[in-house]
């Protein structure tokens, strides 16, 4: 084992996070390609708020326009927001629950890998004759009538990506099911963790819809079947059923990490146990439950009648409890505590207004006569903003600043922390809050200008000036990450000083078997109970032994890119001219099962790690 202190070459360290099946290198993945994303995302949102800069503005056509909407949606829900969750799922769950990984890790990897080539499939469209154009949520009544095959780009790119996530999801119900370490009961478990939990359950159930959906589109548009075809006795509502039903759930798998984080980050700077954290434990349960029924609240407009209307307005406004209980509890876990406002906790503190707020308009929102009147305005655009950005991208920001140190054993700079979350959070004040009122004054959504003297230049302006802010501090960011990695000054296992879970009582970056002994939790907050002993590391569970570990493998790379090649020849096969596009499917499919025959049948037992390796003082494994 004596090479992998070896430094690697960039071909070696190449081929090592291609073929990784180690959970904190697929977090780092996961980070990588969902910062990309979230970059492209970012400029995609430039564009539309140059465009609406100033009125009869053509800096864009509005087809364009159009496909640029689309993509700036798409991207940041699907390829932005929930890979970077995954990032801080794959780089913090195992650790906290005192595991080795987690239950699957070639599992984990084709997760991935999935999510990855989905993504990539999708933004080719760019390329390769116009982006998807029929809005993030691609109603069947537009998107059945979109020309070109931009649309489909989005259906055979969103089923690659959902699969990944589908099996992520699994993966991590069963890690935090079966391999909690001694001690480690469900109510001792972090909030990150019980909110990782949730949103794998989440997962599981939220899904399906969606692929049932995108099948039936499929069907629809490569096929000439009349599921959402209204004039062939189809029904285009039903595709807004199954959106909203995975669409809906989906905000919650996004906010909740979010809320996971900032429990974990309020706790650490206020030098105090998490406030209510049974009360905390039990509102995470029934979110997620009251999440699976409020999806119609998105359809108040479609003239589902007063009945439905009433019982989806009662339940959006029963979600909003469980919420209200957790701000009060991060309020009171400040209260009185020992508070320091590191960049993580100046972000947690600055969400709790700014989601505050979202929620509010999502109050006003769920009251359907009031909806008639927002539904197709920038209200709505903001209302979903500030819950989104003010909430997931605030907990992400935070989540990457506060586990930057665990996952690469450096701290980024504070002062360029604080310059970008600033600007970052006045930018985001500036963008959406005015939009409120734009709304109110009849701006509609999804239009690509508007005209002069209607009194919404001014806060048109003002929103494109806040969307340079952020831009700025994204900018801000990426130098701050950038002068840190070639710093690449180490910290140690504790570096916030104030760490109270697992993860801070191994090494920064933990070794590649994260514990050299399962260690025993005595409590909440585990790690704080041993500092409270004066003990500066866990106590093991059991004695040092050899360690089991899964190799590395090629396979989940292969098998996603088999469906990336084969989607490519779907695509086109809808084409009266292509002769090629068959052997191409049969090539993509013969990829995957090919990759999947070679697992199924190559008997692969992993390696272990003997324990006089372990004996040695310096971590074998972690990479300099």
């Amino acid at each position: 084992m004596s090479t992998y202190a070896k430094k690697q070459g960039f071909g070696a360290t190449l081929w090592d996070y291609l073929t990784t099946v180690d959970h904190k290198k697929i977090a780092i993945l996961y980070l990588i390609a969902g910062g990309l994303f979230f970059v492209l995302g970012g400029l995609e949102a430039m564009f539309i708020r140059i465009q609406l800069a100033i009125p009869n503005n053509d800096f864009v056509s509005a087809g364009f326009y159009n496909e640029i909407l689309t993509m700036h949606g798409t991207t940041m829900i699907f390829l932005a927001a929930m890979p970077l969750v995954f990032a801080m799922m794959n780089a913090v769950v195992p650790l906290q629950i005192g595991a080795r990984d987690v239950a699957f890790p070639f599992l984990n990897s084709l997760g991935f890998w999935l999510f990855f080539f989905g993504g990539l499939f999708l933004n080719l469209s760019w390329f390769m004759g116009g982006a998807p154009d029929a809005g993030w949520t691609s109603y069947a009544s537009l998107s059945l009538h979109s020309p070109g095959h931009g649309v489909d780009f989005y259906i055979l790119g969103l089923q690659i990506s959902g699969l990944g996530t589908l099996i992520a999801g699994i993966n991590f119900l069963v890690t935090i099911i079966n391999m909690r370490t001694p001690g480690m009961t469900y109510m001792r478990m972090p909030l990150f963790t019980w909110s990782t939990f949730v949103v794998s359950a989440l997962i599981l159930f939220a899904f399906p819809p969606l692929t049932v959906g995108l099948v039936l589109l499929m069907f629809d548009r490569m096929f000439g079947s009349n599921f959402f075809d209204v004039a062939a006795g189809g029904n285009t509502i039903i595709w807004e059923h199954l959106f909203w039903i995975f669409g809906h759930p989906e905000v919650y798998i996004l906010i909740l990490p979010a809320f996971g984080i900032f429990s974990e980050i309020l706790a650490t700077f206020s030098r105090k146990r998490l406030f209510g954290y049974s009360s905390m434990v039990f509102a995470t349960v029934l979110i997620g439950f009251l999440g699976f029924m409020v999806w119609a609240h998105h359809m108040f407009t479609v003239g589902l009648g007063p009945i439905a209307n009433a019982i989806f307005a009662v339940a959006t406004m029963a979600i909003a409890v469980p919420t209200g209980i957790k701000i009060f509890n991060w309020l009171l876990t400040m209260w009185g505590g020992s508070v320091k406002f590191t960049v993580p906790m100046l972000y947690a503190v600055a969400f709790i207004p700014s989601f505050t707020m979202g929620g509010v308009t999502g109050i006003m929102n769920a009251v359907a006569p009031a909806d008639y009147i927002f539904h197709d305005t920038y209200f709505v655009v903001a209302h979903f903003h500030y819950v989104i950005v003010g909430g997931v991208v605030f907990g992400l920001l935070a989540g990457v600043t506060f586990y930057w140190p665990k996952m690469f054993g450096t701290m980024l700079n504070e002062t360029l922390g604080k310059i970008s979350f600033w600007t970052f959070l006045i930018g985001f004040h500036l963008t959406f809050f005015i939009q409120h009122f734009l709304g109110l004054m009849g701006m509609p959504r999804r239009i690509f200008t508007f005209l002069d003297d209607q009194g919404l230049n001014t806060g048109n302006m003002i929103s494109t000036v806040g969307a340079f802010f952020m831009a700025f501090a994204v900018i801000v960011l990426v130098i701050n990450i950038i002068i840190t990695s070639v710093k690449n000054v180490k910290v140690g296992n504790d570096p916030w000083g104030d760490g109270r879970t697992l993860e801070w009582a191994i090494s920064s970056p933990p070794p590649y078997y994260n514990f050299k002994q399962l260690p025993l939790v005595r409590g909440l907050d585990a790690y704080w109970v041993e500092k409270m002993d004066g003990k500066t590391e866990m106590t093991p569970a059991e004695p040092l032994g050899d360690i089991h570990m899964p190799n590395s493998s090629i396979l989940p790379l292969t098998t996603s890119f088999g469906l990336f090649v084969a989607a490519f020849g779907a695509l086109y096969n809808m084409d009266d001219d292509k002769t090629w596009t068959v052997p191409v499917i049969i090539i993509g499919l013969l990829i995957t099962l090919g990759s999947m025959l070679i697992r199924s049948i190559k008997d692969d037992h992993g390696y272990h790690i003997h324990k006089e390796e372990l004996t040695d003082d310096h971590d074998k494994g972690v990479k300099a």
